[in-house]
């Protein structure tokens, strides 16, 4: 475990930090953020925290006034940093002492497994079934996962395993166990924006099969993309498949693209643990009235305000279930 730089002079510093507006299942005791502030600091779950960490799944964030506030996401969202005062997110940006990428397919549990230089690709994998596709709805979901599924599958038949477009007899219970069978696996993120690389690539990764990749058009700065085939590195849908059938009848190549290492060679080297260690050091070693960021004055405060009232007006869950919230 990476020590900060001012553990020993804030050793044993107690703080008060909560969590709101975070994923269902999600454990305020006992999750990433957590474990590595735990190591640094006497840290107290509290109802009135010093420090508030909230996400996207709730506006609860917006009850907390007297706290410093720290934004997570793994969305598909940008911080608005009228309401933070530091985010944690996927975005390549950087705003002074504020901001910190941290994107989410680090906290996958599969993600230490890539960090190997070196595969070993056993033969047999070539003499997999085909493809898979796995996603449960296509609400909120760019309409193209679905135009590819289908035009991918009058070359042969995709494997459908989830709720969305079964045709496996019902849906898998374990993604994993059911993508490992295949040599190919439709990895669509929901959205395209640069730095937005989710679980969706990191699990085909995992067992070895090779992603059919739609997402972040900067994937390459975190993944080797001759390891993976990248959609948006082709002029058409066609283009891309025709790589795809050349790979399905060729085994040797398809072998060869499998070998690859699936990290760039900075990315495998990086200390991500320790970099965020830095980050959050840097927000709590200060005192807590300089750690304050966001400003209570000026145009963001209207901002504040509209969001609070629209807020209340989707809680009435007539209002909610009007528009599908």
């Amino acid at each position: 475990m990476y020590i900060c730089k001012t553990f020993y002079l804030n050793r044993m510093k107690k703080i008060k930090i909560n969590f709101v507006d975070f994923w269902d299942g999600f454990n305020c005791f006992d999750n990433y953020f957590v474990n590595i502030l735990t190591c640094y600091y006497d840290v107290e779950i509290d109802a009135k925290p010093d420090y508030l960490f909230y996400s996207v799944f709730g506006d609860n964030h917006l009850e907390y006034k007297n706290c410093i506030k720290i934004y997570y996401t793994g969305e598909n969202d940008f911080p608005d940093f009228n309401f933070c005062d530091y985010a944690i997110g996927f975005q390549y940006f950087t705003f002074e002492d504020r901001s910190f990428r941290y994107p989410e397919y680090l906290l996958y549990e599969g993600y230490n497994k890539l960090m190997d230089k070196e595969k070993t690709i056993d033969k047999l994998l070539s003499n997999r079934k085909f493809c898979n596709f796995v996603y449960s709805n296509s609400k909120y979901a760019i309409p193209l996962r679905e135009k590819f599924f289908h035009q991918l599958s009058k070359y042969k038949k995709v494997d459908s395993g989830g709720r969305l477009l079964n045709n496996v007899g019902g849906p898998v219970q374990n993604k994993l166990d059911f993508i490992k069978d295949y040599k190919f696996t439709i990895a669509f993120e929901n959205s395209s924006l640069s730095g937005y690389t989710t679980e969706k690539l990191m699990e085909p990764m995992v067992v070895n099969s090779l992603p059919i990749y739609w997402g972040n058009p900067n994937v390459h700065l975190d993944f080797n993309v001759a390891s993976i085939i990248n959609l948006q590195s082709f002029s058409s849908f066609e283009e891309a498949i025709e790589e795809i059938v050349r790979l399905d009848n060729d085994d040797d190549a398809y072998l060869q693209k499998l070998s690859q290492p699936w990290l760039t060679q900075d990315q495998a080297e990086k200390n991500w643990e320790k970099e965020l260690a830095l980050f959050l050091c840097n927000i709590f070693d200060q005192p807590i009235e300089k750690a304050r960021r966001r400003t209570d004055f000026g145009f963001g405060v209207m901002k504040k305000f509209r969001e609070a009232r629209f807020s209340r007006f989707l809680s009435y869950s007539i209002f909610r279930r009007l528009l599908n919230f």
